[in-house]
């Protein structure tokens, strides 16, 4: 499966999706993992130790999202991330869906 990680853009939001021992887990078993630059800064996590565990860094977080049949991510897509979803791709996050019942349409 091809896994993408983007970088959280909701205010205030530092965590990151995935860490990298969950990346060299996840390439041990033959997956590819697609992480956005600098999406483990607010963790304290470099895009040296996500390449060193086996994700590839790209720059464009639109290219992240293309990639990806599988999307992590800490907290629910936020406007601008809707358009990059598509059919049949799966998201793995918190739906925080009573806040935001737009979510539910889209």
């Amino acid at each position: 499966m091809i896994i993408g990680v983007p970088k959280e853009l909701k205010p205030d939001e530092y965590r990151v999706g995935l860490v990298p021992a969950g990346v060299k887990a996840l390439c041990e078993e033959g997956h590819t993992v697609y992480i956005e630059a600098g999406a483990g800064e607010g963790s304290g996590i470099s895009d040296q130790e996500y390449e060193d565990a086996g994700a590839h860094i790209l720059e464009d977080p639109a290219e992240v999202w293309a990639r990806a049949d599988l999307i992590i991510k800490v907290k629910e897509p936020i406007p601008v991330e809707y358009e990059r979803l598509r059919e049949g791709q799966i998201l793995f996050t918190y739906l925080h869906l009573a806040p935001a019942p737009e979510l539910t349409r889209e």
